[in-house]
């Protein structure tokens, strides 16, 4: 009788105790968490919630599940509820006194878990999002991948599918060179190259910080490809002969380019040393070097271009296209196919409106909008990068690959959406202010020009523009003496030289639209 009562004794002490503790600690830090339902009832959703009580610290009070299938309503599961969605979810959230919701439901679409997230957003309750979980023994790595929903999630298009082996056929045992290799699109083409095992990879960039950021980068990639970085401006033929002649490239990917719109259409000549005279002198080198691929990363503003930037990177466009047609009339096999990417803005690259609202939200605002109905296409970098992979396989030479850009967003959209991701009210937590068009700037952008016709290709995401193609000799000259015009820094005569060369090149909001009289 003293041994079953001495361990009944000591055992219901532990037990109360322990649950005393629980109950006490749980109380007390209830006031920092954040009430929050797991929408869906599957395995997935038991790992994330068992994974999310064990966090330390914690940030989540778990208050229930959310079965949409309307099947549990009576049971409970890790003894919390099981809430059936009979209504629209912000009002079972409301009922329930939750501040977010983890989406855990591994079977939902993607237009459902938009639906989600737009009705979320419209109420200001927090959204976070965590992949499907496959390794459920690690509690701590499953309560990691617990996070906010990024605008990139908000993205309507389905995850892009490489053809993986005619890539490899291209890069792997390779030499290729990047240009640009520092930028947000250059730094991700060099990541994504290295997964292809080429033979050698230069990044060639003019700025060298960024340039020995990313050297310090590849250095944990673990790739078989020797990286080289070299220090140098395309704008000089002699440091890029010199580039060539020692490493033999095989391959180009010339991403370098001046981009923003407002400082090249207040420094034009800078757009043409750069954008076309730095493109000609790598395109010229790799013919003559006997480079296979040259694939040159281009954009929609090329296209009825509004601004001097967009215009430049047309008549690049326009260069390395005559250069194929020349060496297609020669009949010359051998010679170096030319390729261009074209695509709209990029989500997280230098400069776009994506870490510029963000920086705007964190000081409090405002986000400033040049105009309340701007639209813009976007695309992920990662996405951009595949996609001037996959062209760049598939090209045959002469080709202006346009990619699906999705469904085009409105940009006041796009900040009221950051400002509840960031967890405030539009217009009363943070304002939001519109500016005006800046200079060149276009309402809407778009990925054809009026006289294209579109080829669809092997993947549904990448298309072919019919472009009316000019010849070498006539282009060739037109685009020295521009270069030379450039030389002199005259605005007005440069930029009526361009529209020249680009009859449909139409200033907007610009002081050059006086040229177009």
């Amino acid at each position: 009788m003293n041994m079953v009562l001495s361990f009944c004794g000591l055992f219901l002490y532990r037990v109360i105790v322990k649950q005393t503790f629980e109950h006490y600690f749980q109380e007390k830090s209830d006031v920092k968490l954040i009430r929050t339902i797991i929408y869906g009832t599957d395995a997935n959703a038991i790992s994330v919630a068992n994974a999310l009580r064990l966090e330390t610290p914690s940030r989540f009070k778990i208050v229930g599940f959310v079965d949409r299938n309307s099947q549990n309503e009576s049971k409970r599961m890790l003894d919390l509820p099981i809430l059936v969605l009979k209504k629209k979810l912000p009002t079972l959230m409301r009922s329930v006194g939750a501040e977010g919701v983890i989406i855990a439901d591994k079977s939902l679409s993607k237009e459902e878990r938009l639906v989600i997230v737009d009705q979320c957003l419209e109420f200001n309750y927090k959204v976070y999002i965590v992949p499907v979980i496959t390794d459920w023994e690690n509690q701590k790595e499953i309560s990691r991948k617990v996070k906010n929903l990024q605008i990139e999630d908000l993205l309507e298009r389905k995850p892009i599918v490489l053809d993986n082996k005619s890539i490899s056929m291209q890069l792997k045992d390779k030499t290729i060179l990047i240009t640009g290799g520092a930028g947000s699109i250059g730094s991700e083409i060099v990541r994504q190259v290295m997964g292809f095992n080429p033979k050698k990879i230069i990044i060639l960039d003019q700025a060298e910080t960024p340039l020995h950021h990313l050297s310090l980068e590849t250095l944990s990639i673990i790739s078989n490809a020797k990286i080289r970085t070299v220090v140098a401006d395309i704008r000089n033929k002699d440091a890029l002969n010199r580039v060539f002649k020692l490493y033999k490239p095989q391959v180009v990917f010339h991403a370098a380019a001046y981009k923003h719109v407002p400082l090249m259409e207040e420094n034009p000549a800078q757009a043409i040393l750069t954008n076309i005279e730095g493109t000609k002198n790598l395109a010229d080198l790799s013919c003559e070097h006997k480079v296979v691929k040259f694939v040159m990363v281009s954009t929609d503003k090329a296209v009825n271009p509004s601004n001097v930037m967009g215009a430049s990177k047309r008549i690049a466009e326009k260069y390395v296209q005559s250069l194929q047609l020349k060496s297609r009339k020669e009949n010359n096999s051998k010679s170096t196919k030319f390729i261009t990417t074209r695509f709209g803005n990029v989500l997280g690259s230098n400069g776009s409106v994506v870490p510029l609202f963000s920086k705007q939200i964190a000081d409090g605002g405002p986000i400033t909008i040049t105009h309340p109905e701007i639209i813009r296409y976007f695309m992920t970098i990662p996405e951009a990068c595949q996609l001037v992979l996959e062209a760049g396989a598939m090209g045959n030479g002469g080709e202006i690959y346009i990619f699906d850009m999705g469904k085009p967003v409105k940009i006041i959209d796009l900040a009221r959406k950051m400002i509840k991701l960031a967890g405030f009210i539009p217009e009363k937590d943070i304002q939001i202010k519109i500016v005006g068009l800046r200079p060149g700037e276009k309402l809407y952008e778009e990925l054809l020009n009026d006289t294209s016709k579109t080829i669809p290709t092997h993947h549904e995401k990448i298309m072919i523009a019919e472009e009316i193609q000019d010849e070498y000799e006539s282009l060739h000259a037109d685009i020295e003496e521009l270069i030379g015009i450039a030389n002199f820094y005259e605005n007005d005569d440069i930029v009526a030289k361009m529209k020249k060369i680009v009859p449909e090149f139409k200033s907007m909001n610009s002081t050059y639209q006086v040229l177009d009289k």
